[in-house]
């Protein structure tokens, strides 16, 4: 319509208003087009992404209802509890009316408030031996009772065969052979009344509540302390390296390689005896020996000296602060580790990070490490910073993830880490960092590293 009023003959106002109009509509039309482009790439984009959105939504609604379903099994749980708690109450309240003034001898006492357990004094005024009788210590099989026999039961087993075969061939003499079990016994399937032992100790530090026995590993908290030297070869190829930057990558390995195992490991270590020792020798198969030693037993604390002849030492002093806080339980090493290398003289130093044990009174224990510490290299400077950042349920990370940078005197990244405490750690060395997010606040701060293609530093063992 506007090409036929422009090929009329109209001069005057009539021709300038119509030249006006017509460039206005031209500015439409490549506007329209611009607007019209834009639409089918945004619906173009859509689609692409639609998929992607459903599952991340799909994702979300399953999110929702296993939270749902687990506050409401924590509800009835809780609600079963209360109604136990009450029903104990109107038992004792009604015992109490009866005339029972306390407890008769032999009635369990867990549920007094007011006891207070006592440690085994540490030193004794004087030491009696007393000789064996050998009356009493032989071993028969007419032996009728039954509490001597199960206790010799084992003993029996493992000294029969021998004094067989001294009786037939006396002249012959037993070699012993250092033989490892392959396995531990198994765990006694006892019902654990857990609320009764707990709900006094709200708030108390670890050692001073008295757990039972079958809350226990079958080991000593020296040898799980031992359990750190699992991944020494992290440490061997460590001592081999020339550039300290790429030594603290492997040092920061074996930090979080002490974890490895701790997500299967729910149980508690006994605590040792004062001056209790545990060495562990290695020194033909992996050319290390290591000593712990309890060195105190209120707070308790244990010292740890390895030494290999790979040309690394490795100590450290591990004393523990622990909280009960009901629905869980903190456990915050205070001691420091060392590891010292003959080759380069580099002496690093770093801590542990804070394990928390989750659904002690309900629901099924697990662990999780987190926090975050910093491994120095106090010869060179160098320094990392590493984090193991907390589960969440609600979070989209990987799990048990932790990350690290690593650092050289003068702040510079060199390397950055990253992986989970329970598989396995990875190293990529940064070409170039930026700095973004520059608004004032440190906080919101964010450093853009570009790295090489990263490459597995560490990775954990299949489990026994």
């Amino acid at each position: 319509s506007l090409s036929e009023l422009d090929s009329l003959r109209l001069t005057g106002e009539a021709g300038d208003k119509i030249r006006q109009v017509t460039e206005r509509a031209t500015l439409f039309r490549i506007t329209s087009n611009a607007m019209i482009n834009a639409c089918r790439d945004f619906l173009a984009l859509a689609q692409t992404h639609s998929k992607r959105w459903q599952k991340a939504l799909q994702a979300e609604r399953e999110q929702r209802v296993r939270l749902e379903e687990a506050l409401e099994q924590l509800a009835k749980q809780h609600n079963h509890l209360e109604r136990a708690f009450r029903g104990a109450a109107q038992a004792h309240a009604i015992v109490d009316n009866t005339g029972a003034t306390g407890p008769r001898k032999g009635e369990a006492s867990d549920e007094d408030d007011d006891n207070e357990f006592f440690d085994a004094m540490e030193e004794a005024p004087e030491f009696i031996t007393v000789p064996a009788d050998p009356q009493f210590h032989k071993r028969s099989s007419s032996n009728a009772s039954g509490l001597n026999s199960d206790m010799c039961a084992d003993d029996q087993s493992l000294n029969e065969e021998p004094l067989t075969m001294n009786q037939e061939s006396p002249s012959q003499e037993l070699v012993p052979l250092k033989k490892r079990r392959t396995h531990i016994p198994d765990k006694p399937n006892y019902s654990l009344n857990l609320w009764s032992i707990m709900k006094n100790c709200i708030g108390k530090d670890l050692s001073k509540i008295p757990m039972p026995v079958n809350f226990n590993e079958p080991i000593s908290m020296l040898q799980r302390l031992s359990e750190d030297l699992e991944y020494h070869e992290l440490l061997d190829k460590a001592a081999k390296c020339h550039s300290s930057l790429e030594q603290m990558c492997y040092v920061v390995a074996f930090c979080v390689s002490a974890y490895s195992t701790t997500v299967y490991r729910t149980g508690k270590p006994f605590n040792p005896l004062l001056g209790e020792t545990f060495e562990l020798d290695r020194q033909r198969e992996s050319g290390y020996r290591s000593l712990c030693e309890q060195v105190s037993h209120h707070p308790p604390a244990a010292a740890h000296h390895a030494i290999s002849d790979r040309g690394w030492t490795l100590r450290q002093e591990i004393t523990v602060a622990s909280k009960f806080r009901g629905k869980y339980l903190s456990i915050m090493p205070l001691g420091t580790i060392h590891a010292i290398f003959e080759k380069s003289n580099n002496h690093y130093t770093w801590k542990k990070v804070t394990t928390t044990v989750h659904n002690i009174i309900v629901g099924k224990l697990w662990i999780d490490q987190s926090g975050e510490i910093d491994i120095v290299n106090h010869t060179t400077g160098d320094r990392c910073h590493l984090k193991f950042a907390p589960y969440s349920y609600f979070s989209r990370d990987v799990a048990r993830k932790v990350t690290g940078v690593v650092m050289d005197k003068a702040g510079k990244a060199h390397y950055v880490l990253s992986g989970t405490w329970d598989e396995k750690m990875e190293f990529s060395r940064v070409m170039q960092s930026s700095r973004g997010g520059e608004n004032g606040t440190e906080g919101k701060q964010k450093t853009v590293y570009q790295t090489l293609k990263a490459r597995e530093l560490w990775k954990r063992n299949p489990l026994p």
